[in-house]
């Protein structure tokens, strides 16, 4: 891997990095030029996945719910790597029940994983993006967030959540230079949507989908690399679908 790239020169911090989405946003960012900060609570995967990456790839273990956890891998980044450009808010949870029934402990978990980790996020990257001049945040939604989903009143509200705070955080932190943007992925081919769903389910998710099939964590990845990059730099506070057409169906 060499340092060329639409990253070259960048450090970024990728959240839930040890398996799909995440996994596949550090791998490309890596290949792009970047140092890469892959955290997750995963050690095992994530550090292997690091150690696979080489010597611009970092795990670290870290816990997206914990205000403190935050703020020591962010003055640990900049110690060790001077600066923040990134940051990808990736990790989440999903479990799936109905309003009725929904236990109130999987309630507060999604809300600490899903929200909380993502408010935390950006709340710790100001500071030392500003110092830096500026910088790229990018939240990791679902198309949840622009649709009901059966069955997921929680992660839908954490998404929808996530997609509002990016609109204000994009207005707050447009004059820093820091730009803000939100991701929708619908049906992408990780173990997440592989854990939550049956295979019932994903033949019906696949089936509503018109391109007919899951996208590969690869194909988020592209997207949160041009957020990233130098040829997003006049986009901030937008929502970027990327769901093979599934929406089209909730439209209509």
């Amino acid at each position: 891997m060499t340092n060329a790239g639409k990253l070259s020169g960048m450090v970024a911090i990728v959240t839930g990095a040890a398996r799909g989405m995440g996994k596949a946003e550090a791998t490309l960012f890596i290949e792009e030029g970047a140092t890469v900060i892959l955290t997750d609570i995963n050690d095992a995967e994530g550090a292997a996945l690091a150690d696979s990456l080489g010597d611009r790839a970092e795990y670290v273990q870290h816990d997206v719910g914990d205000e403190e956890e935050w703020a020591e891998l962010v003055r640990h980044v900049e110690q060790t790597h001077g600066r923040v450009d990134v940051l990808v808010n990736n990790a989440g949870i999903s479990i799936a029940g109905l309003i009725e029934d929904f236990p109130l402990e999987d309630f507060d978990l999604m809300v600490r994983v899903n929200q909380r980790g993502v408010l935390l996020g950006m709340r710790s990257v100001i500071a030392p993006m500003r110092r830096a001049g500026g910088g790229s945040i990018i939240n990791i939604a679902s198309d949840a967030a622009m649709r009901a989903e059966p069955e997921h009143v929680v992660y839908s509200g954490t998404k929808f959540a996530v997609r509002g705070m990016t609109q204000v955080a994009a207005g707050e932190l447009a004059a820093d230079g820091i730009r803000v943007n939100v991701i929708h992925p619908g049906g992408a081919d990780t173990p997440m949507l592989q854990q939550s769903n049956s295979a019932e389910r994903t033949a019906w998710l696949v089936d509503r989908i018109p391109l007919k099939r899951l996208a590969e964590p690869r194909e988020i990845a592209e997207m949160a690399l041009f957020l990233a990059s130098k040829s997003a730099s006049y986009i901030t506070g937008a929502d970027f679908v990327v769901d093979g057409g599934l929406l089209l169906n909730a439209r209509n």
